[in-house]
């Protein structure tokens, strides 16, 4: 609620397995999904520096801006080409790759990192917001490319994209605990 009021900001995400990077993070159009998630955290389920008590769902209004959308195929060539140059100056220093391994994607993030820093070597200007599919979960079915917790996540780089906050509704729905204490199901 104090983000809501505008008493508090987020907080980016800096952890070095953040796939997109260092950033805020948003489900687009899926409130479902993080209330999922904010659930998972306040279990210990979830990778996650900080702490939730209480699963708590808010929306936002983001204006992408000069975004790197993982979507459109020029992007993948600039994964691609970044993923070169890491490759190539990572060995070239005598270091090892970062690997993705489950939920710590290392790799991702340094690949992404790679990409900021070339952008700014060439006096290119600086993304505001990256989007990208993410699989996420269960296969749906046998040799399903549907995954059960397949979404579109947004990172916003440039907190002044934030237009607003809101929460979703129905309310009650993405926000059970709202009025409630959050009792863990986990022992």
């Amino acid at each position: 609620m104090d983000i809501l009021n505008g008493a508090y900001g987020l907080n980016p995400s800096e952890n070095q397995w953040d796939w997109l990077g260092p950033g805020a993070y948003f489900w687009e159009q899926n409130p479902g999904r993080a209330l999922e998630y904010a659930i998972d955290c306040a279990e210990g389920i979830q990778k996650f520096s900080g702490k939730i008590t209480t699963p708590f769902v808010i929306g936002a209004i983001i204006e992408l801006g000069n975004c790197l959308n993982l979507l459109e195929p020029n992007s993948v060539t600039i994964l691609k080409k970044a993923y070169d140059g890491l490759k190539e100056t990572t060995l070239a220093s005598g270091n090892e790759m970062p690997i993705n391994k489950g939920a710590k994607r290392e790799l991702d993030c340094a690949v992404i990192q790679y990409v900021h820093q070339s952008t700014k070597d060439a006096g290119l200007p600086p993304y505001d917001s990256i989007r990208s599919a993410f699989l996420e979960g269960k296969e749906v079915y046998p040799t399903s490319n549907f995954t059960e917790r397949l979404h579109i996540e947004i990172c916003v780089l440039n907190p002044e994209l934030i237009k607003g906050f809101f929460l979703p509704r129905p309310i009650e729905e993405f926000n059970p605990y709202r009025n409630k204490e959050y009792v863990k199901k986990s022992p």
